[in-house]
This record gives structure tokens, C-alpha cells and sequence, in this order.
């Protein structure tokens, strides 16, 4: 059983008076951040309380987070990703991604059930359409590339990988182009079950080549057919099936860079990677078979200045 991971607090932390509190609360994880009024960071926490395991129950397991830093009670709290979503505990309404993402401070939306004199505040998703009318959304992603901002990312290309892998194109501090894959969903469907898990469950000798040979296999193949070839090379005698998951991961990662590509992805101009660092590595390496070029960005520095942003905004006073 996984247990929560107890709060980490900084050096000379109790020198410093609590004033926010930050939560990314996605659909099966919850992590929060602990500021000082200098918006340095004093605590971190992160347990498997995510938007799923709450249902129903989501003042309750907020007051029980809280009660872990009982001198921060009164301090603003702003919460990003699932629990703003149909399936939270409040839905905020999808902004327009054409809304500056720094405008975000300014339309938070405050939680109905709080207690009385409580700050609790709903960071809402963005709604992207195409000029045919096709939409595409993110919630939780608006909040990382509002503080990839702060860390001085202009104009151009983000890519967060994840369960639903995003890919985003910035104009003037605004989202012009979002589009959404479900590679890490899709991933996971097939490693738990269909004919592909049971390869998918012998380990690589070595990964990174698994990976590699992965990407070079899409080729112009359509996905569900090289999906299906990562078997047939197997059961045809040609292979092992050792590093067939990460064979996979190179199909389904490969397929978002094509796309990206022959919609137009600019290979002159680096692609910034926001994410966890194993995915960011694979985006790495499949964006250098493509010859492209990526910068990655500290996914936890660009959350803490995101924070910061909401901090202003609610604790300090107007100029």
C-alpha cells in the first residue's frame, strides 16, 4: 500500500509566516504547496487524494490536508486540474483559450460549499476550437504554462506529456493551438490488458534501444497497424519480446511527433518539454530522429511561479 508522503518543510521554515496554498488536484494524485509571504516555499506534500478517491468527500479530505499545517488555516488556497472539472468537486467553467494565461488570477472561481471566511478558489480549465468548430480542452496544463511563462517562455511550442499528452502553441501570452493525445492512457490500456500486455510485461535489456526501435518502426504506418506489428514481430520468430513496452512507447510518442510535423511543426525552432523527467527524455529522444530540437523546463519551478502568480493576485493589495 503507498503510503502519503509526510509534508517536507524547508530550512528556516519557521521563521516564516505562512500566507498560500497551492494544490494541483488531478484525477489520481493531489499535491500542494505551502508558501510564505515572500512566496518562497515552506512545505511540500503529495498523496494519492486525487479528484477519484474524493468523490463526495472533497471539503473533508481538503480540511484534512489543511489540518497538517494548522497555522496556515486562514491562508488563501487556489486548486487546479480534475477537481475544477464535471467530475470534481466544482465545475469551473472552461475559459477561452484565447484569454491571456496571466489573466487567470482574475477569473478564479470561489468554492460554494467553504466555510465561512475561507478563500478557497477553483482555477478553470481553457477551450480551444480549430476554425472548423472542433474543440479541445485542458485543465490543470493552463496553470504549468502560466508559470512557464513567469520563467520567461515566449511564444511557440509546449509539449506536456502525460496520461493526455498536450501539445500547445503560445501567441502574445495566449494559447493559439491546442491539441490533445491520449498516448499515456492508451499506453496503459494496452500494457493492462488485450494481446499486446502480456509482451508488454517483459522487461527491456535495454530500454533506451527498445524505445528507438519503436520510433524508427511507425514509418508513414497508420498507429492501430503498427500497434498490431509490435506483436507480429514476435509471434513471427523475428524478435523477443522483451522491450515490447517500451517498443510501444516509441509507436505512440512517434505518432504525436509525426502529426505535429505534417501539420507544421517548425524544425528550425526548439520545442519546449514541461513534464515528468522520464517523458521528457522520451520526447527528447524521439524529437532527435525527427531533427528537431527541444529545451526542457523545470516542471516544478514553473508550479511554484504559477503559485506565485495566484499569491499576488489574492494577497496583495491592488497598485
Amino acid at each position: 500500500m503507498n503510503m502519503p508522503m509526510p509534508p517536507h518543510a524547508e530550512p528556516g521554515s519557521a521563521l516564516r509566516r505562512p500566507d498560500f496554498i497551492g494544490i494541483d488536484w488531478g484525477t489520481s494524485n493531489r499535491r500542494a504547496w505551502l508558501l510564505d509571504v515572500a512566496g518562497e516555499v515552506l512545505a511540500t506534500y503529495r498523496d494519492e487524494q486525487g479528484s477519484l478517491a474524493c468523490r463526495g468527500r472533497f471539503r473533508a479530505a481538503l480540511e484534512d490536508l489543511l489540518s497538517l499545517w494548522p497555522q496556515a488555516r486562514q491562508v488563501p488556497v487556489v486548486m487546479s486540474g480534475m477537481v475544477g472539472s464535471a467530475l470534481g468537486w466544482q465545475e469551473a467553467p472552461y475559459l477561452d483559450a484565447g484569454v491571456p494565461l496571466s489573466a487567470l488570477p482574475r477569473h478564479l472561481v470561489a468554492v460554494g460549499d467553504a466555510p465561512a471566511r475561507a478563500r478557497w478558489r477553483i482555477v478553470p480549465g481553457m477551450c480551444w476550437r480549430d476554425a472548423s468548430g472542433r474543440a479541445d480542452v485542458m485543465r490543470g496544463e493552463e496553470t504549468q504554462l502560466l508559470g512557464a511563462l513567469a520563467l520567461a517562455a515566449g511564444d511557440g511550442w509546449t509539449v506536456l506529456p502525460g496520461t493526455h499528452g498536450k501539445w500547445v502553441r503560445l501567441q502574445a501570452g495566449a494559447v493559439s493551438v491546442l491539441r490533445t493525445y491520449l498516448t499515456g492512457e492508451l499506453f496503459a490500456s494496452l500494457r493492462a490488458q488485450g494481446t499486446l500486455a502480456p509482451l508488454m510485461a517483459v522487461a527491456a535489456d535495454d530500454a533506451g534501444e527498445a524505445f528507438d526501435r519503436g520510433v524508427r518502426a511507425l514509418g508513414d504506418e497508420e498507429i492501430s497497424h503498427a500497434l498490431f506489428g509490435a506483436r507480429a514481430r514476435v509471434m513471427a520468430g523475428g524478435a523477443t519480446a522483451a522491450g515490447s513496452a517500451e517498443h510501444v512507447s516509441g509507436l505512440l510518442i512517434a505518432a504525436e511527433w509525426r502529426d505535429a510535423l505534417r501539420r507544421g511543426l517548425p524544425r528550425e525552432q526548439p520545442v519546449r518539454l514541461l513534464g515528468e523527467p522520464a517523458l521528457v527524455e522520451r520526447h527528447a529522444r524521439c524529437a532527435r530522429h525527427f531533427g528537431c530540437r527541444t529545451e526542457t523546463l523545470d516542471p516544478q519551478a514553473a508550479q511554484h511561479a504559477a503559485w506565485r502568480a495566484f499569491q499576488r493576485a489574492l494577497t496583495e493589495p491592488p497598485r
